[in-house]
């Protein structure tokens, strides 16, 4: 096993087992004087549904334990939200700067980048934002008689030169699910990697690409058009927000499921009690309607959580990834 691999499972299974996360009420006699002001650095362009993760919950961390005024987020787009991760590595240790990313960036990339920017360690879990489900969706370039995944799979099967899939980026978990797809079905479907959900679907609406492989909720105001066609979803179960649309699992493909969240993320050596301060904060803004709704209007459900449940998931994860990344083939030199 690569030595980075191997040490970042030692980590989560220590922060499983509370070594770096005591509870959270250890800390209620050691709170520290608040932040004036947090920044969250978000790995993908403004405008997606992770994007709107990061503005609601900025917005409510005024006032609290945790910081005097509200939040603002950074946008750091680009290498599949690597280079928003990476820069939390070197961010002050004191709270001030979090990293909201995707689990894949930390669970999923280690077994496809052997010379990560930065290690699992690097980093420590404060909540869990929001979770979501992923869909695949065609748009004008494919013909309207396709309606259904079969339909879509048959039609890429006839037309080689056409199918390809557009992705927030390579190596993130719509690339990995929309590759193990293919895979499975035994089609090739051409990946198109993109910085970001956004541009990816305003190719897929402007016929650019066939389909595309997203967080389903960023589909949603296309879908009222009727640019875009929502195949499946990737959920255990349908998408809330889309419960006319079957999962993959429904339609034959078990393994393409993924029901990915965006978590808040900080310095590893942030110290107990600011950690506690956050993940109060945030999880108690995360429970606040105004940003439930708005999370839902992007297809996205509102989720906090400890440190410790949220390392624990992140482990099951990297776990569950492992084997399906060498079955896809996909490798940072890819």
């Amino acid at each position: 096993m690569h030595t980075q691999r191997r040490h970042f499972i030692q980590v989560l299974g220590s922060a499983a087992a509370l070594g770096s996360f005591a509870p959270l009420s250890v800390f209620a006699q050691t709170q520290t004087q608040p932040l004036d002001q947090v920044k969250i650095m978000y790995g993908f362009p403004p405008g997606s549904a992770g994007d709107s993760v990061a503005r609601r919950v900025a917005e409510k961390l005024g006032g609290t334990a945790y910081s005097k005024n509200p939040g603002f987020v950074e946008n750091k787009p680009g290498a599949g939200g690597r280079i928003a991760v990476e820069s939390l590595k070197n961010a002050p240790a004191d709270g001030s700067v979090l990293t909201l990313a995707p689990v894949s960036a930390l669970a999923v990339y280690p077994h496809i980048y052997p010379k990560l920017s930065y290690k699992p360690e690097d980093v420590v879990p404060v909540s869990i934002g929001a979770v979501m489900h992923h869909g695949l969706a065609v748009g004008p370039a494919v013909p309207p008689e396709v309606k259904t995944l079969k339909d879509f799979l048959a039609w890429a099967k006839a037309n080689p030169e056409k199918a390809s899939f557009g992705s927030p980026g390579a190596g993130s978990m719509p690339h990995l699910l929309g590759s193990l797809l293919g895979l499975r079905a035994g089609v090739d479907i051409k990946h198109v990697p993109y910085r970001g959900t956004v541009p990816s679907i305003t190719d897929l609406v402007g016929g650019q690409i066939a389909a595309a492989m997203n967080p389903s909720g960023d589909y949603l105001q296309h879908i009222k058009t009727g640019k875009v066609r929502v195949l499946a979803t990737s959920g255990k179960k349908r998408s809330p927000y889309l419960p006319d649309v079957p999962t993959f699992t429904e339609l034959g493909y078990p393994d393409v499921t993924s029901e990915e969240w965006f978590g808040f993320y900080a310095p590893a050596k942030t110290p107990a009690a600011t950690l506690a301060n956050a993940n109060a904060a945030i999880t108690a803004a995360l429970k606040d309607k105004t940003v439930i709704d708005a999370l839902g209007i992007v297809g996205l459900v509102a989720h906090g959580s400890t440190p410790q449940e949220m390392a624990a998931d992140q482990k099951a994860e990297f776990e569950r990834w492992g084997p399906l990344v060498k079955q896809i083939g996909f490798t940072s030199e890819s």
